[in-house]
């Protein structure tokens, strides 16, 4: 998988209010849940991935209210905290335990990847993704995925 400078932070938190306090301070201090990952974006790589398993068209999914919303500063040059989908959370949690193989065979041939995806560790990934998913569908009150975003 051809590796970016961009790191990317996904994570679960409440609420915005609380997501928005976890990128003021940092993630691993507010104590939440997350997943560092680099040359997976929000946007469109995760965008098209929402659309495979949700099986909504790429630009339904990208109409939704919560699909990278900006939460933080348009000003901030370098780190930006977006939105990521209730439904992505959902149908990353509802596709549990038969794996994201055949998602992730289709999802490595985007050209955002250019050719350099491996299906295995987008596999890996949307699994790992998955277990936060769960977790953040496991309170009471659900918790909604984020996505930290620095250069």
């Amino acid at each position: 998988m051809r590796r970016m400078g961009n790191l990317y932070d996904y994570f679960s938190a409440p609420d915005d209010p609380t997501a928005l306090d976890a990128f003021g301070q940092g993630i691993e201090a507010a104590g939440l849940p997350m997943l560092p990952v680099k040359g997976i974006d929000p946007y469109v790589q995760l965008g098209q991935a929402e659309s495979l398993l949700t099986g909504t068209p790429y630009d339904d999914v990208t109409a939704l209210p919560r699909f990278n919303r900006l939460l933080s500063s348009p000003e901030d040059e370098s780190r930006w905290l977006v939105t990521l989908t209730d439904e992505l959370r959902d149908a990353l949690a509802g596709a549990r335990p038969g794996g994201f193989t055949a998602v992730a065979e289709t999802w490595s041939r985007i050209e955002e990847f250019g050719g350099d995806a491996q299906p295995h560790e987008l596999a890996d990934f949307l699994n790992t993704l998955a277990d936060l998913a769960e977790e953040a569908r496991a309170h009471p009150e659900p918790h909604r995925l984020y996505c930290l975003m620095s250069l």
